[in-house]
């Protein structure tokens, strides 16, 4: 009798266990699915957001360029003849500002020469051209675009000769070639007299000799 009544709740214990690890292992199952689909979800927006226009608004590609307005093309070709920089001494230290002379044309007879100075490239330039612009005169030009007759001017340490020459082209150097060219001056042979290499006074001496042509 001891023994069967030992053995009745043995069988018990064994039903019990078993629901028991069925129960434990039915999540387990199930928790594959589960982990997966937050991995799904950020590879989801992953791609979202690196898909350029695909992705979030204003990404890579998309908006560029709308709302600008085109820059318009200016009436003047413009040359840059020369551009120095400058050091000054101070207590601090040295101070650098830049130097720049712009050539102005449209080649159709007018052309500028100015000068521009400022602590930044860009802000010389800028002035240069409103400088240019102030000082452009309107060259009378012959039917082949040629001079009516030879000119010669001389500004600072520069001496320069300009002759009309039909059928030779533009025969010149340096930035007599530059205003020339602006200018739209052509079939002529020009002579620089003095040994300097300054640019900017070569290039206002050829504009003073224009000028003496007057307005066609």
């Amino acid at each position: 009798m001891d023994t069967e009544t030992t053995a009745a709740p043995a069988t018990p214990v064994e039903e019990t266990a078993a629901p028991a690890v069925s129960e434990a292992a039915a999540p387990v199952a199930g928790a594959a699915p589960a982990s997966t689909r937050p991995q799904d979800d950020r590879r989801g927006s992953f791609r979202g957001r690196s898909g350029g226009q695909g992705g979030r608004p204003g990404g890579r590609g998309e908006g560029r360029g709308r709302g600008r307005a085109p820059r318009e093309r200016s009436e003047f070709d413009q040359v840059n003849i020369q551009v120095r920089r400058v050091a000054r001494v101070m207590a601090g230290g040295r101070r650098f500002n830049f130097s720049v002379s712009i050539v102005i044309g449209d080649r159709k007879g007018r052309v500028g020469v100015g000068l521009g100075k400022a602590g930044d490239t860009a802000l010389a330039i800028d002035k240069a051209v409103r400088d240019a612009k102030k000082h452009m005169i309107t060259v009378a030009r012959t039917e082949s675009n040629s001079i009516p007759h030879m000119v010669e001017a001389k500004y600072a340490s520069s001496t320069i000769e300009v002759r009309p020459s039909v059928g030779r082209g533009l025969v010149a150097g340096s930035a007599m070639r530059t205003v020339l060219e602006l200018a739209g001056v052509t079939d002529v042979v020009t002579k620089i007299h003095t040994r300097t290499k300054n640019k900017l006074t070569i290039a206002r001496a050829t504009v003073a000799a224009l000028s003496q042509l007057g307005a066609k």
